[in-house]
């Protein structure tokens, strides 16, 4: 059937092209190259066929109002309290986006690139890449980025890797939003994750520090539940989960059920931890894929990612990467 390449937009000077992957399940998935966007992923159900990601029909839209809608976040994903780290013995101050905090790399973040796309007919899959020069966003290093995503079947995976000249922290996220279902939120989907324990957030959303055990909270999502609380009130997620320590990379990390049960997603990941958000924040003023309206917790996001703000807490798992210790990292997906 052959990978199909298509003009989608322009940002700059440069042109953003889509990719259409699809597999003998009959999955379809576009990317485009601006952020290495998930823009659509549709998936056969019974009747036909369901769209499973937030997103966009047009370019101009993902500039405008997109919370990183199918993106790839970074250099470093997520939460850095003060907008800055040291780094041997020099201090880096970073373009702050949130608050005090940079989130996701900043405004002209990995998300927000046109990076270069490369078809690999023979995988079903797209090899992207993009040079990020040393001072970009105020991170030290020139860094050489590479995500290549392989469609088989229903799995979706995405393979990362870069290498700098220097040591520099790097945390990359794939940051899909899915609705599993046909509503408008997903509140009633079944999440279960592989998880004990979280990090525990201050006033700002960074982490404290704290990792803390989540039996008995609303973030113990060992057992499967819905996303409401006993009363049926909507629970708000946006927490990172560490993952246990001693799984085995073959057992999925997450698990979640459409409410009609019709679809499962499973993700697996090397990652240490999770970020699991229900779009707390989402409110959207123009319609999204097909004209649906992307208002509070119309989507969830499962990012599996070292954990936040590691570059101010020694004990998190290390994300200082060098010229000897180039970043690699692996998820997959399958919604079936």
């Amino acid at each position: 059937m052959g990978i199909a390449v298509t003009a989608f937009g322009a940002f700059g000077d440069k042109r953003v092209d889509q990719f259409r992957l699809v597999s003998d399940t009959g999955v379809t998935v576009d990317l485009i190259s601006y952020g290495v966007v998930v823009r659509d992923w549709r998936v056969p159900v019974a009747g036909g066929e369901r769209s499973v990601v937030l997103g966009f029909d047009n370019f101009d839209a993902y500039v405008a109002h997109s919370p990183h809608f199918g993106s790839l976040a970074g250099r470093v994903a997520n939460r850095i309290k003060g907008a800055s780290f040291e780094l041997n013995g020099k201090t880096y101050k970073l373009a702050a986006n949130a608050g005090d905090l940079q989130l996701h790399g900043g405004e002209e973040g990995l998300g927000r690139q046109v990076w270069d796309g490369q078809v690999d007919e023979a995988n079903n899959a797209v090899r992207f890449t993009h040079f990020s020069p040393d001072g970009a966003m105020g991170y030290p290093g020139n860094v050489n980025f590479s995500a290549t995503y392989t469609l088989r079947g229903n799995r979706l995976r995405l393979e990362l890797s870069a290498t700098t000249d220097q040591p520099t922290p790097i945390s990359l996220v794939q940051h899909q939003y899915f609705n599993l279902g046909t509503g408008a939120d997903v509140l009633d989907h079944t999440i279960q994750v592989n998880s004990s324990a979280y990090t525990e957030l201050g006033a700002d959303l960074a982490p404290t520090g704290a990792i803390l055990p989540s039996r008995g909270t609303a973030y113990d999502l060992r057992m499967p539940r819905s996303m409401r609380d006993a009363a049926g009130k909507p629970v708000d997620y946006d927490i990172g989960m560490a993952l246990d320590t001693g799984r085995s990379n073959a057992d999925p990390i997450a698990t979640v059920v459409s409410p009609d049960k019709d679809l499962t997603l499973k993700l697996w990941s090397d990652r240490p931890g999770v970020q699991v958000y229900n779009g707390v924040w989402t409110d959207i003023p123009v319609p999204g894929l097909n004209g649906r309206t992307y208002g509070k917790h119309s989507g969830f996001c499962l990012e599996d990612q070292a954990f936040a703000d590691a570059v101010h807490n020694p004990h998190f798992p290390n994300v200082i990467h060098s010229p000897e210790r180039p970043y690699r990292h692996w998820c997959e997906f399958e919604i079936a």
